[in-house]
Formats: structure tokens, C-alpha cells, sequence
């Protein structure tokens, strides 16, 4: 990739980069030196080649899921506003604003094996219905087959910190699954 340097004396401490065309460009204080501006370079262009790649991410295949997940787990009854990937989600594999009825997966998880991916999904729609993570929510997450198996690998990969269902919850849910 070519690169282009753009300084500016109005630009006094940030470096930031822009991918125009097939060219990064950097913008740059005048100020700063060459050999004090490779470090930026190299973390921005990384920054961005990471963003490159996953913006390959398919986006209809999260709301196809959604979709068929509404109808077989909640008959269609669950109205969303928007499910998207996030590269902004470091800790967290998803998250939900019912209020809003918005979606947000972590782009992490299109690598993983897809009843994991469906397991987020499915709990995060079940945030439309029940915000917290009390009784009612883990008896509607807890319908999935493959809850279990999906925690135990989101687990493993340590992407969740997972609070054990107290017995009766899992009894009331239909046991372990």
C-alpha cells in the first residue's frame, strides 16, 4: 500500500491515517520528525488493514439469523431495530439496547463455529424481552439446544464470564441442555 504524508502546522500532537483510494494517507504535525512518525505509521496501518478485513464481514447473514431465531424461538414476536458487527467489542461478545432495539455482535465471533454465533444472537433478542439477566431472561436463552455447549466454548476462549445458573433456574428451564 502506498503511503502519503500530509503534515500540517495547525496539527499539533495527533497523527492520524485515511485510506483514500489504494493510498494511506497520513496526517501529521509538521513538527514531528520522520523517525518519530514511523511508530504511528506502522499502528495505524495496521488499524486499518485489521478494519479492511473485517469490514468483509457479512452483515445479512447476522439478520437472517436474527430473523429465523425470532421465529422459531419467540414467534416472530420480537421487533429489532438494527444487528450489526462490532469491532468495538473487546470484552464483550454482544450487547443489546432494548430501548433502542438495536444489536451489536462482536466481529470476533465470525470466526466461531455458528451455533456459538447463534447462541449470542438469540441472547441478545432475548434482551428485547427481558433486559437483565434474571430467571424469565436464562428460561427463554435456555430454549437454544446448544446454550450450554456455546457457554462452555465462549468459556474456554475466555470471551465471557460466565455466573453458573443456580440449579432451580436450569429445573425450571428445562434442565441442562
Amino acid at each position: 500500500m502506498d503511503i502519503r504524508i500530509i503534515r500540517s502546522t495547525k496539527r499539533r500532537k495527533t497523527v492520524q491515517a485515511r485510506k483514500v483510494g489504494g493510498t494511506l494517507e497520513i496526517l501529521a504535525p509538521a513538527a514531528l520528525s520522520d523517525e518519530q512518525l514511523q511508530p504511528h505509521i506502522k499502528r495505524l496501518a495496521e488499524r486499518i488493514e485489521r478494519r479492511d478485513q473485517s469490514a468483509g464481514l457479512d452483515h445479512h447473514l447476522l439478520d437472517e439469523r436474527a430473523s429465523a431465531l425470532n421465529r422459531r424461538y419467540f414467534n416472530d414476536s420480537l421487533t429489532y431495530h438494527s444487528i450489526r458487527w462490532s469491532r468495538k467489542q473487546k470484552k464483550s461478545f454482544g450487547s443489546c439496547t432494548p430501548s433502542l432495539g438495536t444489536i451489536r455482535i462482536s466481529a470476533r465471533l465470525s470466526r466461531m463455529p455458528m451455533f456459538v454465533l447463534e447462541y449470542v444472537i438469540l441472547h441478545e433478542l432475548a434482551h428485547l424481552r427481558e433486559p437483565g439477566h434474571g430467571k424469565r431472561f436464562w428460561t427463554l436463552v435456555n430454549r437454544y439446544a446448544k446454550t450450554e455447549r456455546a457457554r462452555g466454548y465462549l468459556m474456554a476462549v475466555g470471551m465471557e464470564d460466565i455466573e453458573p445458573l443456580p440449579a432451580n433456574d436450569q429445573a425450571e428451564a428445562g434442565g441442562p441442555v
